[in-house]
């Protein structure tokens, strides 16, 4: 193959620091373009020589994309016979493109796990709780869903959330720590956790950035809550920090 031939695009486009993780993705397609249409090439020049028998080209699909860091997925069983700690499971943990999708296409939908459980995903090292060393400084942006919306918004939503994270697609991705999506019978959650409640600019920023990806409404008002505040409230409501 004769990989000095280039394949133009119908525009040009250009891919920011934050549309890393889409670059990789567009790179996979290219890939499979590219072979796609070598193959076609060959097979036109195979007629034109009496039919000869059709080159195959090989795809080396060992050849993966790796991602800035490595992210661990967790499970929470909501089994009321064991402790809180012993219901919190380790799934397992990705470093590439090809590996998060192999993962994500095997387990099930946020929306499909039981009422009470959970999925979390963080930082390789990092578990998904308050007293964890990267988190107990922090707190989480925190969008609530009416169960009725379920079907519609929330594996949207996570999964915009997840690719977020292992994209590194905020301006301040080393402040985010993992994601968390909670399944309850009064209403969905999903909390995106950063490590330090007091560090404005970056929470503002990773917000509004959050936002604008799961494109909300803007009287779609979502809340960031530190941890510390989260664990001292005296009602069932914890009041926010900032709003967006």
């Amino acid at each position: 193959i004769d990989y000095s031939i280039k394949h133009p695009l119908q525009n040009c486009c250009l891919l920011s620091n934050s549309d890393r993780f889409t670059s990789y993705r567009l790179e996979i397609i290219f890939l499979l373009q590219a072979a796609s249409m070598s193959s076609n090439i060959t097979e036109v020049e195979n007629d034109k020589q009496d039919k000869q028998d059709q080159i195959d080209i090989p795809i080396d699909y060992s050849i993966k994309h790796p991602l800035q860091n490595c992210w661990t997925l967790w499970y929470y069983e909501n089994d009321r016979s064991n402790s809180w700690l012993d219901n919190l499971k380790e799934i397992t943990s990705f470093q590439t493109v090809e590996d998060f999708w192999s993962l994500y296409n095997h387990i099930k939908l946020a929306s499909e796990l039981r009422q009470g459980c959970d999925y979390s995903l963080f930082k390789k090292g990092v578990k998904p709780m308050w007293e964890d060393d990267a988190n107990r400084r922090g707190g989480r942006w925190l969008i609530s869903l009416d169960r009725k919306n379920r079907s519609n918004d929330l594996d949207r939503f996570w999964l915009d959330i997840i690719l977020c994270l292992i994209g590194e697609a905020f301006e301040n991705s080393n402040e985010v720590c993992g994601a968390t999506v909670n399944l309850r019978p009064k209403g969905d959650k999903i909390g995106l956790w950063t490590a330090d409640a007091t560090n404005s600019t970056a929470l503002l920023e990773i917000g509004r950035k959050l936002k604008e990806r799961l494109g909300l409404p803007p009287k779609f008002m979502i809340g960031y809550q530190s941890h510390k505040d989260t664990m001292a409230k005296s009602g069932s409501v914890t009041q926010n920090s900032y709003t967006v």
